[in-house]
C-alpha cells in the first residue's frame, strides 16, 4: 500500500483548515441571516419612528447593515463558490419601543460574535471586514440606547 509521508505529516493542518472553513461558512450564514433580518426590521422600525431625525438615523444604520450584508455575502460566495439565500431569523417587534429594545440587545450580541469571527479569521480581509462590522454594530448599539433613553 502506498503512503505519502508528506500528506500524513501535514494532515493535521489540512484537517484544521477544513474545520476552520466549515466554521467560517456556518458563521457567515448566521451573520448574513442576522444582517438580512436587521435590514428588514430596521425598515419597519424607521417607519414607526416618532420623528424625522430618529427615522433618518435608523435608515443610516440600516445602510450600514446593507453594506455588511453585501460584504459577508461576497466572502461567502468566494469561500464556497455559491450564493447564500438569506432567511429571517426572527420576527420584527410590533412596537417602536419593543423594536428599539430588541435592536439594542441584538447589536450588542453581534459585536461579540463578529469579534470572535475576526479573531479566528483565515485571512486579513475577513479579519478587517468583521472588525469594521463589529465597530459599526457597537456604534449602532449606542444609538439604540440613546433612543431607548428618550422613550
Amino acid at each position: 500500500m502506498y503512503t505519502n509521508p508528506y500528506y500524513y505529516q501535514n494532515y493535521p493542518y489540512y484537517a484544521q483548515d477544513y474545520q476552520r472553513t466549515r466554521d467560517l461558512t456556518a458563521d457567515l450564514q448566521k451573520a448574513i441571516n442576522g444582517e438580512y433580518t436587521a435590514i428588514t426590521c430596521y425598515e419597519k422600525l424607521a417607519e414607526m419612528a416618532p420623528d424625522e431625525q430618529t427615522k433618518e438615523k435608523i435608515l443610516e444604520i440600516r445602510g450600514d447593515e446593507e453594506r455588511h450584508f453585501q460584504t459577508f455575502s461576497s466572502i461567502y460566495t468566494q469561500l464556497t463558490g455559491q450564493q447564500y439565500t438569506p432567511e429571517l431569523v426572527e420576527e420584527c417587534p410590533g412596537t417602536f419601543a419593543e423594536g428599539i429594545d430588541s435592536a439594542f440587545k441584538d447589536e450588542q450580541n453581534t459585536v461579540d460574535f463578529y469579534l470572535d469571527i475576526a479573531e479566528n479569521a483565515p485571512n486579513q480581509f475577513v479579519k478587517e471586514s468583521f472588525h469594521r462590522a463589529a465597530a459599526d454594530e457597537q456604534n449602532h448599539a449606542v444609538w439604540f440606547l440613546y433612543f431607548l433613553n428618550k422613550l
